[in-house]
């Protein structure tokens, strides 16, 4: 979508800093320190415990969405050389757990990582110029509260809803995203532009089985933008596996505390476990996530993912 590329250029226009945190390069990779031990954490009970509060599902289609093309991240906002370890630790870490990456030299980007002093003001302009690039949401009052930063780190997803024939449409009220609409005079005070709009209905085709009906969710674009100014006390390495995350998997709450060690817990305050990196639960969960059945139901791909997590925790 050209809105989608302009994000780039939105932020540009709006003090980027040339950031660069104070951790080297060479300590950015260094393994996950984690604070607290945790006992049985490799139990079946545990493991679906952590995967039913991590992720959420999308609003359309009730499904958990992974990336069903190649992922082709674009960083801006802080020098080249730790843009581009961001966006290599993100391939990096896309391939380990099965999601597709795209190995072009010259893709078109569908994750925007934005590291701008005032996130807010990204935030509203992408509200203004293309608000589908925040999310599904009902009505302006819901897409104002989804434009609101809350986080120093905060991402937006765009999901799409994949059916049996392989039909894409763009998880939106609007469900025309993807065709033709039809625009129609009205008068105003009823219609204060003048014309109102219509949308055909969505169509979708199914499997019609009780325990799988081939819908699938998937991501279009997603968005990360990083408040620089809020994380000087951070290294590299743990923001580049955060934002690794939220690249791969749309978090359920950036403000839960995840039972299990996670880099998921990084900004969440009074965390009982914390890492600075990547975990073995979070690559465990990923691949699952990537394994996964796309069709069946929401239930079915929690019990298939943390049946993946405990076979391949087994072994460490």
């Amino acid at each position: 979508m050209r809105g989608f590329r302009r994000i780039a250029t939105i932020a540009l226009g709006i003090d980027l800093l040339a950031w660069a945190p104070s951790s080297a390069l060479a300590q950015a990779a260094r393994p996950a320190n984690e604070s607290v031990t945790v006992t049985g954490t490799r139990s079946r009970e545990v493991l679906q415990g952590f995967v039913g509060s991590l992720a959420v599902p999308t609003r359309f289609a009730g499904k958990m969405a992974r990336w069903m093309s190649g992922i082709c991240p674009v960083t801006v906002g802080i020098r080249p050389e730790f843009a581009n370890f961001i966006n290599h630790r993100l391939k990096e870490v896309a391939a380990q757990v099965g999601a597709p990456v795209n190995g072009r030299g010259s893709c078109r980007p569908n994750i925007a990582i934005v590291f701008t002093a005032r996130p807010q003001a990204l935030a509203e302009d992408i509200r203004k110029r293309q608000p589908a690039l925040l999310g599904y949401f009902d009505n302006s009052e819901q897409g104002k509260h989804l434009a609101t930063v809350t986080h120093s780190i905060q991402a937006w997803y765009m999901t799409a809803t994949r059916d049996v024939d392989g039909g894409l449409q763009i998880d939106t009220p609007k469900p025309a995203v993807l065709v033709n609409r039809m625009e129609f005079p009205c008068s105003p005070p009823i219609c204060p532009d003048g014309k109102i709009t219509l949308y055909p209905p969505r169509v979708v085709t199914t499997t019609g089985l009780h325990l799988g009906d081939g819908l699938r969710s998937e991501f279009y674009n997603v968005i990360i933008v990083a408040d620089p100014t809020k994380l000087l006390s951070y290294e590299m390495g743990e923001l580049s596996d955060y934002i690794a995350m939220l690249a791969l998997i749309q978090i359920a709450s950036q403000d839960t505390c995840q039972a299990l060690p996670s880099i998921a817990n990084l900004l969440a305050a009074n965390c009982a476990t914390r890492s600075s990196g990547l975990t073995e639960y979070d690559f465990a969960f990923l691949r699952g996530l990537y394994k996964m059945s796309p069709g069946v139901m929401l239930g079915t791909q929690k019990d298939e993912i943390s049946y993946q997590m405990e076979q391949e925790l087994k072994g460490h």
